[in-house]
């Protein structure tokens, strides 16, 4: 057993297929097979099993994934803390970015990174924030972006970006300056919103309970764009803010009345894990993702937090 081979492991278990893994790892497909064989035998153990759909991890094949995470990540650190003593910003960073801002970052991101740290490698990855923050505890992701976490003592975030949240409905619907809308009467609306699990519905449904409100959820999606979709096809209305619809690609086919009385704002966090050390690469890549999201924040009912970077409590 070697790393080499514990790495194509973990991303084959990570892809469910083999060929979707050698696609990433730029190796042949059959070379790749070889080498899980390879631990395999060297295991006396199956570790994936094969299905319609790609592979599965067989019961040893889960305990050998769990520990390997962990081993790559050690080495991956004493790599990176070795870097860290030379204060160079090089070595390799995981961002987490949630889909709804990944869309508009992901490109100034990239070219910011690559025209600041030419030695360094960049990984972005997409999740939502209750996905993102446990990615961003366990070491898999080294910082991210998340809405309105639940406080958390293994990460650490900073606020940089504030956003009213409204009633987001048909163009059709829109008016030259569309109204508030009170919060009492967001309950008469069919609503099609994320499960239970997502951070943005979580807000509004504790809102709706201090407000003593009952939400009309006709469906519930998770995906931001699938929403906006079923939105435009008439399908119910979305509760939203003005990024989502800014990152559909087309927000003049939407109308949004923002929440009043109270308003709602959800707030958008750089979050870093509470344990791993903090490396040059890694300081300078949250002020740029600071500065890059107060720079994508776009027209009002945005505002960026100018919020010096420094870790607070969670």
């Amino acid at each position: 057993m070697n790393l080499k081979q514990l790495e194509y492991f973990v991303r084959v278990a990570e892809m469910g297929s083999f060929s979707k893994a050698a696609s990433i790892l730029n190796i042949a497909q059959p070379a790749l097979s070889k080498q899980v064989r390879l631990l395999e035998t060297d295991l006396h153990v199956t570790l994936l099993t094969r299905n319609g759909r790609g592979v599965v991890l067989t019961g040893m094949g889960q305990r050998l994934f769990d520990h390997s995470i962990g081993i790559l990540q050690l080495v991956a650190r004493v790599s990176e803390e070795i870097e860290a003593a030379r204060d160079v910003p090089s070595g390799r960073i995981v961002i987490g970015l949630p889909p709804s801002i990944g869309r508009r970052l992901t490109l100034p991101l990239v070219e910011g990174f690559r025209r600041s740290f030419p030695q360094a490698r960049l990984a972005i990855v997409e999740g939502l924030s209750a996905h993102l923050t446990e990615w961003i505890a366990t070491g898999r992701v080294d910082l991210g972006l998340i809405h309105n976490p639940e406080p958390n003592p293994a990460i650490e975030v900073i606020p940089v970006l504030d956003e009213v949240l409204g009633l987001v409905g048909p163009a059709s619907a829109r008016a030259a300056r569309p109204k508030p809308l009170p919060l009492a009467e967001l309950a008469d609306y069919p609503l099609i919103l994320p499960e239970r699990s997502h951070a943005l519905r979580k807000l509004l449904e504790t809102q709706a309970a201090l407000s003593g409100l009952k939400l009309k959820v006709v469906l519930e999606v998770s995906s931001v764009q699938s929403i906006l979709e079923l939105v435009a096809a008439g399908h119910g209305y979305g509760v939203l803010g003005q990024t989502a619809l800014a990152a559909s690609g087309r927000p003049e086919v939407f109308s949004l009345r923002p929440l009043a009385q109270p308003a709602l704002t959800s707030t958008l966090f750089l979050a870093v894990s509470a344990h791993k050390p903090a490396t040059p690469l890694g300081k300078q890549v949250l002020r740029m993702l600071q500065e890059l999201v107060q720079a994508e924040a776009g027209p009002a009912p945005l505002r960026a937090l100018r919020t010096p970077i420094t870790k607070r409590d969670s």
